[in-house]
């Protein structure tokens, strides 16, 4: 639509120009008389208007604006403080909903997940959501909806190298490092008539245990604290147990009743390192 609106308007100037423009005739050329000027087009103003507030280049494609504000009203951590900080997609944005229980009540963690992200985003906003809030440490989380191609196909070693540069800017500023093994999924919740493609078919465990192992090798090799979530969550199939999730994909509250404690004893063996 808005390229015939601008289209016409391409026209409609070159026609006035060409108007203006000197006729050659048998006898020589003759002046057209000035052509009065064309009225204001309210709608041709509204379709540039339109154009601009579309424009890819004000998009935000990593959400540096969800936390802005949120992280302009961290305070300097307090002497002695183990501050955390969560990064990650959908599983980390609704960990501190009330329906899943508390968030680590007491303990001054912070999260800054944002649902349907992938790891190219997140290493874009993590000096500001991360790294500027001073955490001892932060917990990652993420790489699900890499595999899944939420923002376009992605091979494994380009996650891992999102993933290492996170660690890298992490440990450049003296945040030691959690990382959290991506979650399993399950097909135990498809509706019936559903046509949509399984999650198990969207984030094949394949691909999920080849970046667990990578992420545990890497970690260990790093002096990082690998978080594993599979061991306690998957089933005899190795998929994420039925009772843990209601879309075989995002954990439910006894899904993060089990995720809690395991997440605190990775936090705190980072600590002491």
């Amino acid at each position: 639509m808005k390229i015939h609106v601008f289209a016409a308007a391409i026209a409609l100037t070159a026609g006035v120009a060409s108007a203006q423009q000197p006729i050659i005739t048998q006898t020589g050329p003759v002046q057209q008389p000035t052509q009065p000027a064309l009225p204001s087009c309210p709608e041709l103003a509204a379709a540039v208007q339109a154009a601009s507030r579309n424009d890819v280049r004000l998009r935000d494609w990593p959400d540096l604006a969800r936390y802005r504000e949120a992280n302009r009203a961290v305070v300097a951590p307090g002497s002695g403080e183990n501050r955390v900080v969560f990064m990650g997609d959908s599983i980390t944005d609704a960990w501190p909903q009330p329906r899943f229980g508390a968030f680590f009540p007491g303990k001054p963690y912070i999260g800054r997940g944002i649902s349907g992200q992938t790891t190219p985003q997140m290493l874009l906003r993590f000096r500001p959501d991360v790294v500027a809030l001073k955490p001892k440490a932060v917990v990652i989380l993420a790489g699900t909806n890499d595999i899944a191609g939420n923002t376009g196909p992605m091979t494994d070693e380009q996650i891992a190298g999102h993933l290492a540069s996170m660690a890298e800017i992490a440990k450049a500023n003296g945040i030691r490092v959690v990382f959290s093994s991506i979650l399993p999924v399950s097909e135990y919740h498809v509706r019936p008539g559903d046509t949509s493609p399984p999650q198990t078919t969207r984030r094949p465990m394949a691909r999920i245990t080849a970046l667990n192992a990578w992420m545990k090798d890497y970690a260990a090799a790093n002096g990082h604290v690998y978080l594993d979530y599979v061991a306690a969550m998957a089933d005899a199939k190795g998929l994420l147990r039925a009772e843990l999730s209601e879309d075989d994909l995002h954990p439910n509250a006894a899904g993060y009743a089990i995720m809690g404690p395991l997440a605190e004893a990775a936090i705190q063996a980072a600590l002491k390192k």
